[in-house]
Protein backbone atom coordinates (compact mmCIF):
# COMPACT_ATOMS: atom_id res chain seq x y z
CA UNK A 1 0.00 0.00 0.00
CA UNK A 2 1.42 3.33 -0.86
CA UNK A 3 2.80 5.11 1.99
CA UNK A 4 2.94 8.74 1.10
CA UNK A 5 5.36 10.23 3.32
CA UNK A 6 7.55 8.14 1.83
CA UNK A 7 7.03 7.86 -1.67
CA UNK A 8 6.90 4.22 -1.83
CA UNK A 9 4.94 1.01 -1.19
CA UNK A 10 5.13 -0.19 2.16
CA UNK A 11 3.69 -4.01 2.80
CA UNK A 12 0.40 -3.45 4.96
CA UNK A 13 1.85 -6.88 6.84
CA UNK A 14 5.39 -5.52 9.08
CA UNK A 15 7.62 -8.00 10.50
CA UNK A 16 8.23 -7.04 13.82
CA UNK A 17 12.37 -8.01 15.20
CA UNK A 18 11.59 -8.44 18.97
CA UNK A 19 12.59 -11.83 18.41
CA UNK A 20 14.99 -11.92 15.39
CA UNK A 21 15.29 -15.41 13.28
CA UNK A 22 17.56 -14.75 10.04
CA UNK A 23 15.20 -17.44 8.38
CA UNK A 24 11.83 -15.79 8.92
CA UNK A 25 13.72 -12.21 7.47
CA UNK A 26 14.67 -13.85 4.57
CA UNK A 27 11.76 -15.69 3.98
CA UNK A 28 9.76 -12.76 4.68
CA UNK A 29 11.50 -10.80 2.11
CA UNK A 30 11.01 -13.88 -0.68
CA UNK A 31 7.52 -13.66 -0.27
CA UNK A 32 7.51 -9.49 -1.07
CA UNK A 33 7.60 -8.18 2.62
CA UNK A 34 9.62 -5.08 2.89
CA UNK A 35 8.78 -3.39 5.85
CA UNK A 36 10.36 -4.48 9.12
CA UNK A 37 9.94 -3.42 12.60
CA UNK A 38 12.37 -2.66 15.59
CA UNK A 39 13.26 -0.38 18.67
CA UNK A 40 15.98 1.31 20.20
CA UNK A 41 15.26 -1.10 23.92
CA UNK A 42 14.12 -4.37 22.19
CA UNK A 43 16.64 -7.20 23.93
CA UNK A 44 18.92 -4.12 25.13
CA UNK A 45 19.68 -3.48 21.27
CA UNK A 46 20.36 -6.54 20.17
CA UNK A 47 17.66 -6.88 18.18
CA UNK A 48 18.90 -3.83 15.91
CA UNK A 49 22.54 -5.05 15.94
CA UNK A 50 20.73 -9.01 14.56
CA UNK A 51 18.65 -6.66 11.97
CA UNK A 52 21.85 -5.16 10.68
CA UNK A 53 23.76 -7.69 10.60
CA UNK A 54 21.40 -9.76 8.42
CA UNK A 55 21.21 -6.63 6.32
CA UNK A 56 24.79 -5.96 5.61
CA UNK A 57 25.15 -10.22 5.02
CA UNK A 58 22.85 -10.20 2.39
CA UNK A 59 23.99 -8.04 -0.26
CA UNK A 60 21.06 -5.48 -2.48
CA UNK A 61 18.47 -6.63 0.14
CA UNK A 62 18.40 -2.75 1.86
CA UNK A 63 17.30 -0.60 -0.88
CA UNK A 64 14.36 -3.07 -1.30
CA UNK A 65 12.99 -2.18 2.50
CA UNK A 66 11.51 0.59 5.02
CA UNK A 67 13.26 0.01 8.04
CA UNK A 68 10.93 1.60 10.84
CA UNK A 69 12.56 1.93 14.53
CA UNK A 70 11.89 3.70 17.71
CA UNK A 71 13.42 5.36 20.59
CA UNK A 72 12.74 7.72 23.46
CA UNK A 73 11.24 4.89 25.53
CA UNK A 74 11.20 5.01 28.99
CA UNK A 75 14.02 3.40 31.87
CA UNK A 76 13.25 2.60 35.30
CA UNK A 77 14.28 5.86 36.38
CA UNK A 78 12.27 8.39 33.98
CA UNK A 79 9.95 9.30 30.90
CA UNK A 80 13.37 10.08 28.93
CA UNK A 81 11.21 11.97 26.01
CA UNK A 82 13.53 14.69 25.24
CA UNK A 83 15.65 16.43 22.59
CA UNK A 84 18.75 14.94 24.23
CA UNK A 85 17.75 11.35 24.42
CA UNK A 86 16.08 11.25 21.10
CA UNK A 87 19.19 11.98 19.57
CA UNK A 88 21.10 9.38 21.84
CA UNK A 89 18.95 6.78 21.30
CA UNK A 90 18.88 7.34 17.28
CA UNK A 91 22.47 7.77 17.29
CA UNK A 92 22.80 4.02 18.76
CA UNK A 93 20.19 3.16 16.33
CA UNK A 94 21.96 4.31 13.65
CA UNK A 95 25.04 2.37 14.90
CA UNK A 96 23.44 -1.05 15.08
CA UNK A 97 21.82 -0.84 12.01
CA UNK A 98 24.40 0.78 9.84
CA UNK A 99 21.97 2.23 7.97
CA UNK A 100 19.74 5.68 8.17
CA UNK A 101 16.19 4.88 9.53
CA UNK A 102 13.24 5.74 6.89
CA UNK A 103 10.13 5.91 9.72
CA UNK A 104 11.46 6.67 13.14
CA UNK A 105 8.46 6.53 15.81
CA UNK A 106 8.67 8.11 19.37
CA UNK A 107 8.19 5.12 21.37
CA UNK A 108 6.29 6.46 23.99
CA UNK A 109 5.22 10.47 25.39
CA UNK A 110 5.75 12.51 28.26
CA UNK A 111 3.01 15.20 27.89
CA UNK A 112 4.67 17.47 30.26
CA UNK A 113 7.38 18.40 27.64
CA UNK A 114 6.36 20.82 24.88
CA UNK A 115 6.34 19.42 22.02
CA UNK A 116 8.12 22.39 20.68
CA UNK A 117 11.97 21.42 21.01
CA UNK A 118 10.55 17.27 20.10
CA UNK A 119 9.18 18.57 16.53
CA UNK A 120 12.43 20.84 16.11
CA UNK A 121 15.56 17.96 16.86
CA UNK A 122 13.66 15.47 14.70
CA UNK A 123 13.45 17.88 11.72
CA UNK A 124 17.10 18.16 12.49
CA UNK A 125 17.47 14.71 12.49
CA UNK A 126 15.44 14.53 9.05
CA UNK A 127 17.50 16.72 7.65
CA UNK A 128 20.76 15.57 8.38
CA UNK A 129 19.56 12.64 6.37
CA UNK A 130 19.67 10.28 9.73
CA UNK A 131 15.74 9.32 9.50
CA UNK A 132 13.63 10.21 6.31
CA UNK A 133 9.88 10.46 7.86
CA UNK A 134 8.51 10.16 11.87
CA UNK A 135 5.91 9.57 13.89
CA UNK A 136 4.36 8.57 17.44
CA UNK A 137 3.99 5.44 19.36
CA UNK A 138 1.90 5.49 21.63
CA UNK A 139 1.04 9.52 22.07
CA UNK A 140 -2.88 10.45 22.19
CA UNK A 141 -4.48 12.13 18.87
CA UNK A 142 -4.77 15.67 21.19
CA UNK A 143 -1.27 15.65 21.55
CA UNK A 144 -0.13 14.51 18.31
CA UNK A 145 -2.42 17.37 16.33
CA UNK A 146 -0.52 19.60 18.86
CA UNK A 147 2.87 18.72 17.49
CA UNK A 148 1.40 19.09 14.02
CA UNK A 149 0.32 22.42 14.53
CA UNK A 150 3.52 23.43 16.01
CA UNK A 151 5.13 22.18 12.65
CA UNK A 152 2.83 24.20 10.59
CA UNK A 153 3.20 27.26 12.16
CA UNK A 154 6.92 26.52 12.18
CA UNK A 155 7.29 25.17 8.79
CA UNK A 156 8.73 22.07 9.65
CA UNK A 157 7.48 18.03 9.00
CA UNK A 158 5.53 16.78 11.26
CA UNK A 159 4.26 13.45 12.58
CA UNK A 160 2.97 11.50 9.57
CA UNK A 161 1.66 8.00 11.55
CA UNK A 162 0.60 6.77 14.93
CA UNK A 163 1.29 2.91 16.31
CA UNK A 164 -1.21 2.19 19.06
CA UNK A 165 -2.52 -0.95 19.83
CA UNK A 166 -4.82 -2.94 17.75
CA UNK A 167 -6.37 -6.39 17.57
CA UNK A 168 -9.52 -8.32 17.37
CA UNK A 169 -8.77 -9.79 20.43
CA UNK A 170 -9.43 -6.67 23.24
CA UNK A 171 -7.03 -6.17 26.50
CA UNK A 172 -7.79 -6.73 30.32
CA UNK A 173 -5.26 -4.37 30.78
CA UNK A 174 -2.52 -2.57 29.46
CA UNK A 175 0.25 -4.67 27.74
CA UNK A 176 3.16 -2.36 29.31
CA UNK A 177 2.54 1.05 30.83
CA UNK A 178 1.80 4.16 29.18
CA UNK A 179 0.40 2.56 25.89
CA UNK A 180 -2.57 3.18 24.21
CA UNK A 181 -4.94 0.87 22.25
CA UNK A 182 -7.22 1.46 19.12
CA UNK A 183 -9.63 -1.11 20.47
CA UNK A 184 -10.91 2.43 22.04
CA UNK A 185 -13.54 2.95 20.16
CA UNK A 186 -12.48 7.03 20.38
CA UNK A 187 -8.73 6.18 19.46
CA UNK A 188 -10.42 4.36 16.55
CA UNK A 189 -12.53 7.21 15.56
CA UNK A 190 -9.86 9.55 15.40
CA UNK A 191 -7.90 7.78 13.27
CA UNK A 192 -11.14 7.52 10.70
CA UNK A 193 -11.52 11.19 10.87
CA UNK A 194 -7.68 12.30 10.52
CA UNK A 195 -6.98 9.47 7.98
CA UNK A 196 -3.74 9.16 9.99
CA UNK A 197 -1.99 6.11 9.00
CA UNK A 198 -1.91 3.26 12.26
CA UNK A 199 0.90 1.21 12.34
CA UNK A 200 -0.88 -1.25 14.83
CA UNK A 201 1.61 -3.25 16.82
CA UNK A 202 0.53 -6.84 18.58
CA UNK A 203 -2.55 -6.91 15.83
CA UNK A 204 -1.96 -10.87 16.18
CA UNK A 205 -2.87 -10.80 20.19
CA UNK A 206 0.14 -12.68 20.83
CA UNK A 207 -0.48 -15.59 18.99
CA UNK A 208 -4.53 -15.62 21.07
CA UNK A 209 -6.19 -16.74 17.69
CA UNK A 210 -3.22 -19.23 17.42
CA UNK A 211 -3.76 -20.96 20.52
CA UNK A 212 -1.10 -19.10 22.59
CA UNK A 213 -3.17 -16.96 25.67
CA UNK A 214 -1.80 -14.23 27.37
CA UNK A 215 -4.41 -14.58 30.33
CA UNK A 216 -3.95 -11.41 31.55
CA UNK A 217 -4.07 -9.27 28.50
CA UNK A 218 -6.36 -11.17 26.86
CA UNK A 219 -8.08 -14.04 28.45
CA UNK A 220 -11.67 -13.05 29.23
CA UNK A 221 -14.78 -14.80 27.84
CA UNK A 222 -15.66 -11.60 25.22
CA UNK A 223 -12.21 -12.81 23.46
CA UNK A 224 -13.09 -16.05 23.88
CA UNK A 225 -15.58 -15.95 21.70
CA UNK A 226 -14.36 -14.27 19.13
CA UNK A 227 -11.87 -16.82 18.61
CA UNK A 228 -14.64 -19.17 18.55
CA UNK A 229 -16.50 -16.39 15.82
CA UNK A 230 -12.82 -16.58 13.85
CA UNK A 231 -13.09 -20.19 13.88
CA UNK A 232 -16.51 -20.23 12.34
CA UNK A 233 -15.44 -17.74 9.63
CA UNK A 234 -12.11 -19.57 8.70
CA UNK A 235 -13.77 -22.58 8.09
CA UNK A 236 -16.35 -20.79 5.42
CA UNK A 237 -13.35 -19.44 4.01
CA UNK A 238 -10.87 -22.21 3.86
CA UNK A 239 -8.42 -20.09 5.92
CA UNK A 240 -7.04 -20.28 9.52
CA UNK A 241 -8.59 -18.38 12.70
CA UNK A 242 -4.93 -16.12 12.74
CA UNK A 243 -5.79 -15.37 9.03
CA UNK A 244 -9.17 -14.05 9.94
CA UNK A 245 -8.27 -11.80 12.81
CA UNK A 246 -5.36 -10.49 11.40
CA UNK A 247 -7.53 -9.33 8.32
CA UNK A 248 -9.75 -7.94 10.74
CA UNK A 249 -7.14 -5.32 11.52
CA UNK A 250 -6.27 -4.77 7.96
CA UNK A 251 -10.11 -4.02 6.63
CA UNK A 252 -10.36 -0.66 9.53
CA UNK A 253 -12.16 2.25 8.18
CA UNK A 254 -8.56 4.10 8.09
CA UNK A 255 -5.41 3.51 6.63
CA UNK A 256 -3.57 0.27 8.58
CA UNK A 257 -0.26 -1.33 8.51
CA UNK A 258 0.22 -4.55 10.83
CA UNK A 259 3.17 -5.11 12.99
CA UNK A 260 3.34 -8.93 13.51
CA UNK A 261 6.00 -10.85 15.20
CA UNK A 262 6.64 -14.63 14.99
CA UNK A 263 9.00 -17.20 15.67
CA UNK A 264 9.06 -19.43 12.30
CA UNK A 265 8.92 -19.71 8.62
CA UNK A 266 5.49 -21.77 9.30
CA UNK A 267 3.96 -19.24 11.26
CA UNK A 268 5.11 -16.35 9.03
CA UNK A 269 3.65 -17.89 5.79
CA UNK A 270 0.18 -18.49 7.44
CA UNK A 271 0.44 -14.53 8.56
CA UNK A 272 0.82 -13.44 5.89
CA UNK A 273 -2.02 -15.33 4.11
CA UNK A 274 -3.91 -12.59 5.69
CA UNK A 275 -3.66 -10.08 2.89
CA UNK A 276 -5.87 -12.40 0.92
CA UNK A 277 -8.84 -12.66 3.21
CA UNK A 278 -11.64 -10.56 2.33
CA UNK A 279 -14.42 -10.42 4.51
CA UNK A 280 -17.49 -8.08 4.74
CA UNK A 281 -18.93 -5.35 6.56
CA UNK A 282 -21.24 -7.68 8.16
CA UNK A 283 -18.53 -10.55 9.19
CA UNK A 284 -16.00 -7.44 10.43
CA UNK A 285 -19.32 -6.29 12.45
CA UNK A 286 -20.01 -10.37 13.88
CA UNK A 287 -16.49 -10.74 15.04
CA UNK A 288 -16.01 -8.11 17.13
CA UNK A 289 -19.36 -8.91 18.89
CA UNK A 290 -21.62 -6.24 17.27
CA UNK A 291 -24.71 -6.70 15.75
CA UNK A 292 -24.66 -8.32 12.74
CA UNK A 293 -27.18 -10.31 10.72
CA UNK A 294 -25.12 -13.55 10.16
CA UNK A 295 -25.57 -16.80 12.66
CA UNK A 296 -23.52 -19.67 13.77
Amino acid sequence: MDFAPLGRDVSRLVLGTLVVSTAVLDEYVRLGGNAIDTAHAYNDGDSERALGDWMESRPGVRERLTVLSKGAHPSADRRRVTPEDITCDLRDTLARLRTPVDLYLLHRDDPSVPVGPIVEILNEHRDAGRLRAFGASNWTGARIEEANEYARDHGLEGFCCSSVHLSLATQNEEHWPDTLSACDGAIAAWHERTRMPLFAWSAQARGFFAGKVDERVYGNEGNRERLRRAAVVAERLGVTANQVALAWVLHQPFPVYAIFGVRTVESLRDALGAVDVELTEEELRWLNLEPAAIRA
